[in-house]
């Protein structure tokens, strides 16, 4: 199986055994406690489930600022986004070297994680726009993710963690929250060889179903893992157990048996285009995929990015051989007229815009808000009826 980003073997930092569990939750009772903020609490849970393999906790003023510069922490290891614990207020922590961190996301603030605190640094306002520009690429306030960045504080605090819960991801969605460890453990029971990883924030229309296939035929893969985003989005974006029952049911129905796996991770979607495309590489690399597609607009938000700027990174900024990783670069799917069936767009060089069938987003969302199911040729049928059910409930809601 291909090896985890940095390390030879994976090194989830949730503590898994049962004494040492318990003593540090009856440890973390009497430290000092910090209330995360969902980014962070994110970014704890990506790293106890493995998908932020090699760090051993939250990243200095330092690194980050050098991750942003260069994609490598100061002691050189390859790493694209800064994997911060940014607050606004000290004051349950200050002068502390060991706390208790919180849960923002749960009811009661349950100890996610005990960590033992390196340093604590104000960033200034020039480094904060500093790692905005490098990672998103614009300094735009109503970039969603940039928004998002600047309202979570200016303290960084840094150091290793002890990972002690997975938050709500595990409660909520217990049949599809899954760590790297158990993904690698399923691959591996499954006899795959050679993997594809498929990302989404979104449910899954006929285009995302047939580039899966075509992506498993491009490089031989044995199955494909589709990972879904399980955290904070941006408003507007259908909820996570929505789109969690349309996938299920695409993959039921039309994929056949033991060729697609349905999971999801706990994290927050940054929306940073290029640079996420890479993160999102280097997790697919912890939890065992050998491949990863990146389509059109990888991450992306509005027009921020170039429709391809996402594959492009891996070629121009990323070094040779820092991930061992291979990406499938995808371009857009659509059905075509002409051939009867879903192509991607520059395997169609004779095609037209009027040859492929293409809606957008604010045509198919208003078409399932008045119950109209999109074409075939764009959706299947039993997936339009689980995101026709969604809107209905949410116009009845609003009446």
């Amino acid at each position: 199986m291909i090896k985890p980003h940095g390390s030879e073997t994976l090194n989830p930092l949730f503590v898994y055994d049962p004494v040492r569990h318990r003593e540090l939750l009856q440890e973390a009772e009497g430290l000092p406690s910090l209330l995360l903020n969902s980014a962070a609490a994110a970014n704890a849970v990506m790293l106890g489930t493995g998908y932020f393999n090699p760090l051993t906790g939250y990243m200095s003023a330092a690194d980050a600022l050098s991750v942003a510069e260069r994609m490598r922490t100061t002691d050189g290891l390859f790493w694209p986004v800064p994997v911060l614990n940014l607050t606004r207020d000290l004051a349950s922590v200050k002068g502390a070297r060991r706390i208790a961190l919180r849960d923002p996301n749960l009811a009661g603030h349950p100890v996610l994680a005990v960590m033992d605190v390196q340093d604590v640094e104000e960033l200034a306002e020039p480094e904060l726009d500093f790692i905005v520009e490098k990672v998103f690429r614009t300094l735009d306030p109503a970039h969603a993710g940039v928004a998002t960045f600047r309202s979570l504080g200016r303290y960084c605090v840094s150091g290793p963690i002890q990972v002690l819960g997975f938050s709500y991801f595990q409660s909520e969605f217990p049949d599809t929250f899954r760590t790297a460890v158990e993904i690698r453990n399923e691959i591996a029971e499954r006899g795959w060889r050679r993997v594809i990883a498929f990302q989404t924030r979104n449910p899954m229309h006929l285009a995302h179903e047939e580039l899966c296939k075509m992506g498993m035929r491009a490089v031989g893969a044995d199955g494909v893992v589709i990972h879904m985003l399980l955290g904070r989005l941006k408003a507007g974006d259908i909820p996570a157990p929505v789109r969690d029952a349309a996938i299920r049911k695409m993959v039921e129905l039309y994929f056949p048996p033991n060729t697609a796996m349905v999971t999801g991770y706990g994290f927050d979607m940054l929306y940073a285009g290029p640079r996420e495309a890479v993160l999102h590489a280097v997790f697919r690399q912890n939890m065992g995929a050998t491949h990863f597609i990146v389509g059109r607009d990888h991450a992306g938000v509005g027009d921020y990015y170039g429709a391809f700027d996402a594959q492009r990174i891996f070629d121009e900024e990323v070094p040779k051989g820092a991930l061992e990783i291979e990406i499938f670069k995808a371009d857009h799917t659509a059905w075509s007229k002409k051939l009867n069936r879903v192509v991607m767009m520059r395997d169609a060089p004779d095609h037209t815009p009027d040859d492929f069938v293409l809606l957008s987003g604010t045509k198919v969302r208003e078409m399932l808000s008045r119950g109209v199911a999109p074409p075939r040729e764009f959706s299947r049928p039993e997936v339009a009826q689980i995101l026709m059910d969604y809107y209905r409930q949410e116009v009845e809601g609003q009446v």
